[in-house]
């Protein structure tokens, strides 16, 4: 099991520690709902330390990032970043990342963490083109500052204008005494903030900081498990529940990042899945009534057979209500469809619903 640079820290928090993706990681602190609530309303931390870097530079980078990536990073200038994910050969997705225009020609891929090998491996074995590639998963720690007190919590930290960084850009500069830090406005809580990309040896004063900076505005430790709460609430994708190497961009939603201007890996194939349409999609349902939907459940029509499966679900700390997403048949796909998911012995009325199911 592999640490963080901050694992002690947790552990002296008083954190709840769990395996995650091969890292001993805090899964929470004060209680999920009190850190979900934290983020909504105020601003909390995350250390996502366990996420995967990659460097892609020399001047065949974009050749190579073009070729595995879905969207097009060209559109990229340098201060911006884009949402992706890598196809595979067989109508599947890789893993879904975030890619950064360093400079002309350098790239930073972030992939996530139970995937850092197989990303590497993939994307080495379409390297033909003689890009340069460099594994900085274990040297960088990554920060989620994350919350609508964000900016004003962390402006003293640096000398960067925080509420001139727009969403998916980020600056290289001074954060928390630290040169060379990447702030980006990005993060997967729909609330607003900032991830920061800072070496291992480095985090622990800018983990201090950061908490000195944000005392007067009731900044929290967040762990995992709210993560995932805030992130279903906005509908983003997780990989290894809603999207995998079984299911397609289409299907899952992510036609806005499949860009057919370019070539890239198995791009025929799923350009004829998004004309022909296909014959399922990943959507957002709310309970109809008390319960709460679970990973793995089963989606059931009203005479209760199975149609298909809940990918995530939970009790929605903002709502109050159970919710979740799943495949479905596409017929089944349009805002107001009624399903039913199969919670023990009773099939539980739900309603397909337009995302976010979170509105701040």
């Amino acid at each position: 099991m592999k640490n963080t640079a901050l694992t002690e820290t947790h552990v002296a928090l008083g954190a709840k520690m769990v395996p995650f993706a091969g890292y001993n990681m805090p899964v929470q602190y004060e209680g999920v709902n009190i850190e979900h609530e934290t983020v909504r309303n105020a601003v909390g931390v995350f250390d996502v330390s366990h996420m995967g870097e990659f460097l892609i530079e020399g001047e065949h980078a974009l050749a190579l990032i073009q070729k595995v990536s879905s969207n097009d990073a060209a559109k990229l200038t340098i201060g911006k970043a884009q949402y992706s994910c890598m196809p595979n050969d067989n109508g599947g997705i890789v893993d879904d990342l975030i890619i950064y225009k360093i400079k002309d020609e350098q790239y930073l891929l972030v992939v996530n963490a139970s995937n850092i090998e197989k990303d590497w491996n993939w994307i080495q074995s379409k390297n033909d083109v003689g890009a340069e590639m460099r594994n900085l998963s274990d040297e960088y720690s990554l920060l989620a500052i994350q919350g609508p007190k964000a900016i004003e919590a962390m402006q003293s930290l640096t000398s960067h204008d925080l509420s001139a960084i727009k969403f998916y850009s980020f600056e290289v500069g001074d954060f928390a005494g630290i040169d060379n830090v990447i702030i980006s406005a990005t993060g997967y809580t729909g609330s607003g903030g900032f991830e920061i990309y800072v070496k291992n040896e480095d985090v622990q004063q800018v983990w201090d900081k950061v908490f000195e900076a944000g005392a007067d505005f009731g900044i929290k430790p967040i762990g995992l498990a709210a993560r995932d709460t805030l992130r279903l609430e906005m509908g983003y994708c997780l990989y290894g529940n809603d999207i995998d190497d079984t299911t397609s961009p289409i299907e899952a939603g992510l036609g806005w990042i499949t860009k057919f201007t370019k070539d890239f890996t198995n791009s025929e194939a799923l350009k004829a899945q998004k004309e022909n349409g296909p014959s399922r999609k990943l959507v957002a349902f709310e309970l109809d009534e008390r319960g709460i939907p679970r990973q793995g459940y089963d989606i059931v029509d009203a005479e209760g057979n199975k149609i298909g499966n809940v990918t995530s679900g939970t009790m929605s700390p903002s709502l109050s209500k159970g919710i979740g997403l799943g495949y479905v048949p596409t017929e089944l796909t349009s805002v107001g469809s009624k399903i039913h998911i199969q919670i023990r012995k009773n099939a539980v009325p739900a309603t397909v619903v337009k995302l976010p199911f979170y509105k701040a």
